[in-house]
This record gives C-alpha cells, sequence and structure tokens, in this order.
C-alpha cells in the first residue's frame, strides 16, 4: 500500500470576505507544484459563502463538476435551462462537456459550506448535463452511500469518467471494509468531521488521504464520523 496525507495547514486559503476557499490542491492563485492533483481527481475545496453572495456566470468545458454540500442552501442557474436550490445533503453534478455556462449564490440566511470537486471527464466533448439528488444523512447512517457514479441509475448522479464518490456517516466505534478493483485506481478520503481510522491513519476532522495499490480500505471509528470517499484513476 501506498499513501500520501493532505492536511488541513498545508492548503492554499483565499479569504475574499464574502468566500473563504480551502485548496488542497492547486487552484486558482494557490500554486503547489506536487499537489495538482490525485490522479483525475484535479480540484478539491472546502468552501465557504456568505449570505447574498456566490459566483456570477462563468463558463466550463470538458470537466466533471461536483457539489457536496454540507450546510446551507445554494441556487444554481445554467446555459442548459436549469434553475435549482440545493441544501444540506444535496450533491450536484455537472459534465461540462462541450462547454455550458452557470451562475451559483448563497440564497439562505446562513453561511453555505460545499465541496467543490473537479475529476477530469473520459471522453471530450460530450453534450452538456446536469443532475442533482438528495441524500438524507439518516439514510447513511453506518453505511457508505454511493453519491456519483459511472453507472447510470436515480439513486445517484452519473459522471462521465470511471469514477465513483461515496458518503458515509458512521457511529462511534463501527467498522466498515471498503473494497474496489486497485489497477490503475486509487480512493481519496477526506474526513468531514469526527475521527477515524483507515489502513493505519488516523484521519482528524478536514484530514484528507489518498491511497493506491490495495484493493481494501478497512476503516474503524474513534469517534461519530462523516467522510466523503472518491475512487478514480490514478497514475503513479
Amino acid at each position: 500500500m501506498q499513501f500520501k496525507r493532505y492536511y488541513p495547514g498545508d492548503r492554499g486559503l483565499k479569504d475574499l470576505g464574502w468566500l473563504k476557499s480551502n485548496f488542497i490542491f492547486s487552484f486558482s492563485s494557490h500554486y503547489n507544484p506536487v499537489r495538482a492533483g490525485f490522479g483525475l481527481l484535479r480540484v478539491f475545496n472546502d468552501d465557504y459563502v456568505q449570505p447574498e453572495n456566490g459566483f456570477g456566470i462563468h463558463p466550463h468545458a470538458n470537466m466533471e463538476i461536483i457539489s457536496v454540500m454540507l450546510s446551507g442552501a445554494m441556487n444554481h442557474i445554467d446555459s442548459l435551462g436549469y434553475k435549482e436550490v440545493v441544501h444540506k445533503d444535496w450533491v450536484q453534478i455537472m459534465s461540462a462537456g462541450s462547454g455550458l455556462r452557470h451562475e451559483e449564490h448563497n440564497v439562505g440566511q446562513d453561511e453555505v459550506n460545499f465541496l467543490q470537486i473537479w475529476i477530469e471527464p473520459k471522453l471530450q466533448n460530450i453534450t452538456p448535463r446536469y443532475q442533482r439528488r438528495f441524500f438524507p444523512e439518516e439514510k447513511r447512517l453506518n453505511q457508505l452511500v454511493t453519491i456519483v457514479s459511472n453507472e447510470e441509475g436515480q439513486a445517484h448522479c452519473w459522471i462521465n469518467q470511471n469514477a465513483k464518490l461515496s458518503l458515509g456517516s458512521f457511529e462511534q466505534g463501527q467498522t466498515y471494509t471498503y473494497s474496489f478493483k486497485p489497477l490503475n485506481k486509487g480512493v481519496f478520503v477526506f474526513n468531514i468531521s469526527g475521527t477515524l481510522q483507515v489502513n493505519g491513519q488516523t484521519l482528524n476532522q478536514r484530514d484528507a488521504v489518498g491511497i493506491w495499490e490495495t484493493d481494501t480500505l478497512d476503516f474503524s471509528f474513534s469517534t461519530d464520523s462523516k467522510f466523503l470517499l472518491i475512487e478514480v484513476p490514478i497514475n503513479h
């Protein structure tokens, strides 16, 4: 097994007052030559947006862009004609493909916290598409729930890549084993809250680790914990 740790103190920070972003990988004005991504996972930002603020209309192309809502209410308006509002426990994805434009703002009274994730696509210039799904926390208790997959289905969002994203919410003392096919695959684990152990590595709140050259992840939970797992193509 090989692994790489990503500690909160090592992240790029951007504070615009209305927006506070924590960049695990190089993004925007933050550049770290040894933090270009984890395989095809290119962006992982922990973003905080103040009420009545947000991102004006801007373009994307040929990128899979995922938002995992942790708190607050944020709208989504795009050139495909979608006008949505997503809240805590909602997940949305844009397969930007040949190109689209979108905007998003905090439309609630409380701070928005969401995870912004970009993954390189498998096929270029596909027809753009948007999806969202709701994953209530009470239905994720002591299990890992697929939120994004390359397999079509009503239970999760679809991604144009051989990748899978899952959310877990486990109680203290629980254990869990995750198995996957390791050929050109790695797994990135981001601990949202609590304290957990995965393959001998302890992750505290907002810690992350990338793991490869194994086909099994063994989790245990020192406290009630919530985490995001990303299975993604990787070359090491």
